[in-house]
């Protein structure tokens, strides 16, 4: 019986659960008392976090090839119409970067955290930035050599021309290699559930660490980390998508009541998956075509993820913030150019931002440790992101049919939905 009730509980309650006895232990046994408890219970932290970076490479790689080649036949079908969603997407995403990056630095809610070092040698140093040294730097002079040094920039421009290959590539050959990478993707899915099984431990060690290091003020960057992301997204939401919905002729009232219930779906399950089916009803009884719905909403899912991509900005600078490193406009504009390729990677992907903003803050030798304080608050900021993805995606659906001259709204459709 009471295994039977351990098993019910979830992976998101098990990882609060495990936050708290963390809290506790680092109060119990803080760090001037005893010097020895946060060595000794770091290893766990270390392990989690070395299983989270051999995560990275395959899975970055193998979602971006299938994610540009697996769209080869539908980009060359719709030309025209892909064009135009991608262009959208990239604009949008951009936004949603630069107001998260404007976010944190106004609120700076890492700072004061004071992360504790990796190991006692180790000193956190951000990469100088120049101009020619960004674009020295994009390519790599051996996949190998990138992929094991966790190199995801270098990683990342590898595969956007494999796939780009791939996609020229017709026939035979081309349908088995990204038979190949859809396989690896999904096993790489797998993997990373089987890792984020332990995540509950590794973030109890990690929070129990940091609370002994440095105290219960922790807890109120944590907060403020929280309330930074829902102010962001709802600047988000009026400056950059209400304006767009109204410059696209979108009514917006009636566009709002027809995706209310998947928004709130999306809300409560943290699940976009489990909200776009009944979108893409919904959007098509709001006057968009079918052949419309059909291709961008799928598609603005892998390369149109605002809330997300807003979060990941957030996250990392917090990260930066909390290691006491100052990160240069430059700095952070090239951490958002990374952000704006490695996001289009992680729909369908388990936790799917913290693996993303691993790979980025392993390529800007920022400390992971900040993704283990981020993971144990996740659920609270995953619900307004999740969110804001499924509204930006429906809302990029009606203006891509507005642009086409294919919207067709009618009275009748509208009441179908309320």
């Amino acid at each position: 019986m009471a295994w039977t009730w351990l098993r019910r509980i979830s992976l998101t309650h098990w990882i609060l659960i495990a936050m708290v006895l963390g809290v506790v232990l680092g109060s119990i046994f803080p760090q001037s008392d005893y010097p020895s408890f946060p060595q000794n219970i770091r290893m766990i932290s270390t392990l989690f976090l070395r299983m989270i970076k051999c995560i990275l490479v395959p899975l970055v790689f193998s979602t971006l090839v299938v994610g540009i080649a697996g769209h080869s036949d539908d980009l060359k079908a719709v030309g025209r119409l892909a064009l135009k969603s991608i262009i959208y997407f990239e604009a949008v995403t951009t936004l949603a970067l630069v107001i998260g990056l404007a976010a944190v630095n106004l609120v700076q809610p890492g700072v004061g955290v004071k992360l504790p070092p990796p190991d006692a040698t180790s000193k956190v140093e951000a990469k100088k930035v120049t101009f020619s040294g960004v674009v020295e730097h994009i390519v790599p002079s051996s996949f190998f050599e990138a992929a094991a040094g966790n190199d995801v920039l270098q990683v990342i421009f590898f595969a956007i021309l494999f796939g780009i290959g791939l996609a020229q590539t017709s026939g035979r050959p081309r349908d088995t290699v990204v038979s190949f990478f859809e396989g690896v993707t999904e096993a790489m899915f797998k993997f990373t559930g089987l890792v984020m099984k332990f995540a509950p431990f590794g973030i109890g060690a990690a929070m129990a660490v940091t609370v002994s290091h440095s105290g219960h003020s922790v807890l109120l960057n944590l907060a403020k980390l929280i309330l930074t992301l829902y102010g962001a997204l709802l600047v988000f939401c009026c400056a950059v998508l209400l304006p767009i919905a109204k410059l696209a002729g979108i009514p917006v009232r009636e566009f709002l009541r027809t995706i209310k219930d998947p928004a709130l779906l999306a809300f409560s399950t943290t699940s976009s998956d489990a909200a776009m089916p009944d979108a893409m009803k919904r959007l098509i009884q709001f006057g968009v075509p079918k052949r419309i719905v059909s291709f961008v909403m799928p598609m603005g899912y892998s390369f149109n993820l605002d809330g997300s991509t807003l979060h990941l900005g957030i996250a990392s600078i917090f990260v930066a913030q909390a290691a006491g490193v100052h990160l240069s406009l430059g700095q952070q504009l090239l951490i958002m150019l990374t952000l704006m390729l490695t996001s289009k990677g992680m729909a369908g992907i388990p936790r799917a931002s913290q693996v993303i903003l691993a790979g980025t803050l392993v390529t800007f030798n920022l400390p992971l440790e900040g993704v283990l304080l981020i993971i144990g608050v996740d659920e609270l900021m995953d619900m307004a992101r999740t969110t804001v993805n499924l509204i930006g995606n429906c809302l990029a659906t009606a203006v891509v049919a507005r642009w086409e001259g294919e919207f067709r709204k009618t009275e009748v459709s509208v009441v179908g939905v309320l």
